[in-house]
């Protein structure tokens, strides 16, 4: 059976983004980028909430338009380009680039999502992480811990009564100190 990953990179303090949204802090140097392209071309679609979905969109579509663009950069536009994409959006009408729009994360329509993939799916975006989560639909997490501190900003787990059992099956140390951190449901 296929899973859901959500992956994500978090500051060492355990934010995914400051309080003013930014991400400057990302340490996404070739080596990492490479590593995410690696494991992004595997999966067999992308899940997002609109916020991540309009950021993607906004760049990716045609970054290796740019002849600077380095090559993990160009090579990822491909990649996001022709996965297929599913958007958790009560407001977007519409979404280009292989996309479907859902409304509602309903369990039944994303299991048969999974069964229906050529690979696992990749969910992307806190807000929509939030809801996979309360409904238990996340099978493994993929961490990126970049090694700085942001002293404040959002975290991607929400406050829960619930403990998630996990554990490790792969971890890796890239050479910017970036740790990635794979976990699967205990």
């Amino acid at each position: 059976m296929r899973k859901i990953i959500m992956m994500m990179s978090v500051s060492l303090d355990g934010y995914f983004e400051g309080p003013n949204r930014e991400i400057d802090w990302h340490r996404v140097d070739d080596e990492l980028h490479g590593h995410f392209n690696q494991r992004l071309r595997a999966m067999g679609g992308f899940l997002s909430g609109r916020v991540t979905h309009e950021l993607m969109a906004g760049f990716w579509p045609d970054a290796d338009a740019d002849p600077d663009a380095p090559a993990p950069v160009a090579e990822f536009a491909g990649i996001w380009r022709d996965m297929p994409k599913t958007v958790y959006s009560r407001t977007l009408e519409r979404a280009d680039w292989n996309t479907t729009v859902k409304r509602e994360v309903v369990p039944a329509e994303v299991e048969e999502l999974k069964a229906r993939a050529d690979g696992d799916l990749v969910l992307g975006g806190a807000d929509v992480a939030v809801t996979f989560s309360r409904l238990g639909l996340i099978d493994a997490y993929d961490i990126y811990v970049h090694p700085v501190l942001i002293g404040r900003g959002r975290s991607p787990f929400p406050d829960t009564d619930v403990l998630t059992a996990l554990r490790l099956v792969d971890s890796r140390t890239f050479g910017n100190g970036v740790v990635g951190l794979s976990y699967t449901r205990a």
